[in-house]
């Protein structure tokens, strides 16, 4: 802005040096002054220099207008819903600059609305199983078909509990992506944390054929964290490990000081199925599972979720047909 207006107050200055110089040549054509040559001489050069400068100042004008107009349209397009366009970096650096914020808005625009379309699909899609289940049983009790005995009714039952834990997923998720994930931190002692969900998922281990060991040693800190959600992390990866480990497998829990001994590191290792690597890279992110994965594709999304709330980092290792390493770690800051 302080450029255009001295740049404005210049072209005045010089329109009107112009414009005496003008009026003093006809003022002398029509013989009304007497001047000399010298004068004719700047008289011409004033006029000369004014028709220049507007001549510039139209020029500069078409090319700070062009980009506009282009800024303008684009911003027509993405207020109609067509969030694919953009527009070309050109003009000055300052129109350069905001043609890029507008590119990059609006691919941001466009990546999240693609994104909530899939999570939109996706969550219909896990939505579709356990209600279909809930209503063919219930129609088929309803119709006499089968009698209302508990036989019948584990399937809705277990349907219901499916859908719940993907609502609680989703309610969670929607949290962490506002910023709204609430943690009422407390110090959380980490043998205690890994000793409780052993002891969870015995019984499922056991029924698997699948050993679940623990490694903590004695003198690790306690982590200043939200003992519930840490609680379903570590319980969603170890439950995670017994669904894709066979029978006679490992599944094992460990704790370790962090690089740094300062922080602390939780491991989740087992020697299951693995990952394939195509998927691995994207295994964090939400509704991303396996083809034969029994669970929502939220679980690990979750987790990444809950530890980055805490500040913290998560890790997937994994080599398909030799097992999976999943690594928490908590900063120093997250340690008492």
């Amino acid at each position: 802005m302080r450029r255009a207006g001295c740049a404005l107050g210049l072209l005045l200055l010089v329109l009107g040096i112009s414009g005496t110089a003008a009026v003093w040549l006809v003022a002398s054509a029509l013989g009304i002054v007497s001047t000399g040559t010298v004068a004719r001489v700047l008289s011409a050069g004033g006029l000369l220099l004014g028709v220049l400068a507007l001549v510039a100042a139209v020029a500069a004008t078409r090319r700070l207008a062009a980009p506009a107009e282009r800024l303008v349209e684009a911003s027509r397009q993405i207020e109609a819903g067509d969030l694919s366009a953009r527009v070309p970096v050109r003009g000055p650096a300052e129109l350069r600059s905001l043609a890029r914020a507008f590119n990059a808005m609006s691919s941001r625009l466009e990546a999240t609305e693609a994104r909530r379309r899939s999570v939109v699909a996706e969550v219909a899609h896990e939505l579709r199983s356990p209600l279909s289940i809930i209503r063919g049983q219930a129609e088929a009790i309803a119709d006499g078909v089968y009698p209302g005995d508990p036989v019948r009714m584990t399937p809705i039952l277990a349907a219901v509990h499916t859908l719940e834990v993907l609502v609680d997923d989703l309610a969670t998720l929607g949290l962490a992506e506002a910023g709204s994930l609430r943690l009422r931190r407390e110090p959380v002692e980490t043998s205690d944390l890994v000793q409780d969900t052993l002891v969870a998922h015995r019984a499922a281990a056991e029924a698997s054929g699948v050993a679940l060991l623990a490694d903590v040693p004695p003198d690790l800190p306690p982590i200043d964290a939200d003992p519930a959600r840490l609680h379903n992390v570590l319980a969603n990866l170890v439950s995670n490990a017994l669904r894709h480990t066979p029978p006679g497998g490992t599944v094992r829990v460990e704790a370790r000081p962090a690089s740094d001994s300062r922080g602390v590191e939780l491991r989740v290792v087992d020697d299951g199925e693995g990952i394939p690597p195509e998927l691995l890279a994207h295994v964090l992110e939400r509704f991303v599972k396996g083809e034969n994965s029994p669970g929502s594709g939220l679980g690990l999304a979750i987790v990444r979720d809950v530890v980055e709330a805490h500040g913290g980092s998560v890790e997937v290792a994994s080599v398909a047909g030799q097992g999976t390493r999943v690594t928490l770690r908590f900063p120093p800051d997250a340690t008492e």
